[in-house]
């Protein structure tokens, strides 16, 4: 694999640009990823609020009240802030895209990574549906390749086109010759 001006070359001299894919996940994925963050957030706000109706009712800190209040304060607000911003920000930067050459990936909220999986140098391609993914109809798609970077994961896709999506790189990548190392 060479690089040259953005241009990857694949197994069998196929190049392979490096540019934005085009598909966005699932619009539902914004529930997902809501749900989770509420899921971080909410307990952290009631256990700090539980600590300052404690040393309300109790008396023992007294002096404690007040900065108990004001962290339950700061930390809902925090949280109503990400839980609010963050999927929708997420559902904006995340991209994906499958060619007969590669996956591409663009994801990131802050730091926003592109990455690009050549067909030759996929290992193996997984699916994954937890509870809320379950109940909003959708997957994860997940393709390990020999990259120390990790795995390509499209978080948020519709199942039924995770699933084809898997059908399809599974077929590509028996086609191509060698072991995706």
């Amino acid at each position: 694999m060479t690089t040259e001006h953005g241009t990857l070359t694949a197994g069998a001299g196929t190049p392979v640009r490096l540019r934005p894919p085009r598909h966005r996940v699932a619009a539902r994925a914004i529930a997902l990823w809501t749900l989770r963050w509420a899921a971080f957030w909410l307990p952290a706000t009631l256990v700090a609020a539980a600590a300052a109706i404690a040393a309300d009712l109790t008396g023992l800190l007294p002096e404690a009240t007040v900065p108990l209040w004001a962290l339950t304060a700061a930390v809902g607000a925090l949280g109503v802030l990400l839980v609010l911003v963050v999927p929708q920000w997420r559902y904006r930067v995340h991209r994906w895209e499958v060619t007969g050459e590669a996956v591409y990936t663009a994801s990131g909220w802050l730091w926003q990574e592109w990455r690009v999986a050549p067909m030759a140098r996929i290992q193996t391609v997984d699916t994954e549906r937890g509870p809320l993914q379950r109940a909003l109809g959708l997957s994860t798609l997940t393709v390990t390749t020999a990259s120390a970077a990790g795995a390509l994961r499209i978080d948020g896709l519709e199942s039924e086109r995770a699933s084809d999506l898997a059908q399809q790189l599974t077929e590509v990548t028996q086609a191509v010759p060698g072991d995706g190392t």
